[in-house]
């Protein structure tokens, strides 16, 4: 797996990171996810000069211009409900892109800390031959990218994978590396420093899905 940390220079990209983790700025949800939707915005630029181009020559009013433009197809796939803001981001730049959606929870036993991921529902284009970016704010444990992942290669297969997360652990990315093929790339915002006996990002920003649209049951 081919891993981008895109926050180790310094730019605007960590300005927005420091206010989603801040308690009393993550208060107001619309600019929580504003803040989102830019770091969205931010790895989809990154993420674009890594495609393959095709060569092209444009009329304008004054003549031919020699230029490039993105040669294959992009679906974006977000994981409901928490990579919605973060979806939107890349739906700036990537405003042709074909778009899905799939669901994954931590389904808790007795209300403990063992889980299983559940995928229930999926609403996507196909992939076949076009680049799959799959977006997700929080890689935690890796379980629900794999499972999604999983899901979605039963019957496409893409020309590239590319998985973007905002926050992501050492645990999460040595389970993906696991489990996801070897030509899968990674886009992380920021590295933190690991899992907690729950399996909760530390010191990560809490629940990118309450934060943004509310706590849910």
């Amino acid at each position: 797996m081919h891993i981008h940390y895109i926050s180790e220079q310094n730019s605007i990209l960590n300005h927005f990171l420091a206010q989603i983790r801040d308690v009393n700025i993550q208060k107001d949800s619309m600019r929580f996810r504003k803040n989102i939707e830019r770091i969205g915005e931010i790895m989809a630029y990154e993420l674009s000069k890594t495609l393959d181009y095709n060569e092209i020559d444009v009329q304008t009013p004054l003549g031919i211009k020699h230029t490039t433009t993105i040669a294959e197809p992009v679906v974006l796939c977000s994981i409901l409900r928490a990579g919605l803001a973060l979806h939107q981001g890349f739906m700036s730049f990537f405003d042709n892109a074909e778009n899905g959606f799939v669901s994954a929870y931590r389904h808790h036993y007795d209300n403990d800390d063992k889980f299983e991921i559940l995928v229930e529902y999926q609403a996507a284009p196909s992939f076949e031959g076009k680049n799959l970016i799959l977006i997700d704010p929080m890689l935690a444990t890796g379980q629900s990218l794999v499972a999604v992942l999983h899901k979605l290669h039963l019957e496409h297969q893409p020309k590239e994978i590319h998985i973007a997360v905002v926050i992501a652990t050492p645990e999460g990315i040595q389970y993906l590396e696991e489990n996801v093929p070897s030509n899968c790339h990674l886009w992380v915002a920021a590295l933190d420093e690991k899992l907690n006996e729950h399996n909760y990002i530390v010191p990560g920003l809490g629940d990118a899905g309450d934060l943004a649209y509310g706590i849910k049951l």
